[in-house]
């Protein structure tokens, strides 16, 4: 059994590093390969700012309470708990706040009326918001926006781009993605550089 979940875990992190790996070149809009690009880059500094007061009190830059809310349920589809945390225990939906906090207008916008979209089109098909809907349904939607070729809205489509190359980047570049699913040092990403400490380089 061990050996299966183990298998299970190296399937799951093959597909999505593949995933992460091809999904902002192979964006069809501009704006989803900018936060992709972006994602990567501030990788480090959105993780800071996700990090950041533990004690309860952080509180978003970007997104509203609900905004957020959609945003934490999302990842965590794309990457739920398995036999390691999942999207959300990696602060991934604080990440993705981190990230449009450092982009530009325009970039943001298209993010955020992709968020307005999907729970437009939630209330469509279920007669609820995108966070009200069922677990079944939800994974329905999302089934939908990743089909190849999609028959939903091209800002729906572009959206799920977005948030699925923000996700896995995000949880990819964390403590629990690099740790306990990788097995990669967290020591990887430093909170700062402390600069060599050998006397005659002082």
């Amino acid at each position: 059994m061990n050996d299966q979940r183990r298998a299970a875990g190296i399937d799951r992190r093959t597909a999505l590093r593949t995933m992460a790996a091809g999904v902002g070149a192979a964006a069809s809009a501009l704006w989803v390969r900018e936060i992709a690009v972006l994602a990567e880059t501030e990788a480090r500094h959105a993780h800071l700012l996700a990090a950041a007061a533990q004690d309860g009190t952080w509180t978003p830059a970007v997104l509203s309470a609900e905004q957020f809310e959609t945003v934490g349920v999302l990842a965590e589809l794309i990457i739920p708990e398995t036999d390691t945390p999942g999207a959300r225990a990696a602060l991934v939906d604080r990440y993705v706040d981190g990230v449009l906090a450092e982009a530009s207008p325009t970039v943001r916008g298209r993010f955020l009326e992709g968020l307005a979209w999907i729970d437009a089109r939630s209330r469509a098909l279920f007669g609820a918001r995108f966070t009200g809907a069922s677990a079944a349904q939800q994974h329905e939607l999302l089934t939908r926006l990743a089909a190849q070729p999609s028959s939903e809205e091209t800002a729906g489509v572009e959206f799920f781009e977005a948030i699925k190359a923000m996700t896995i980047t995000g949880y990819y570049t964390s403590e629990i993605g690099l740790r306990q699913e990788l097995g990669v040092p967290f020591t990887l990403m430093l909170p700062e550089f402390p600069g060599c400490t050998h006397e005659e380089h002082m």
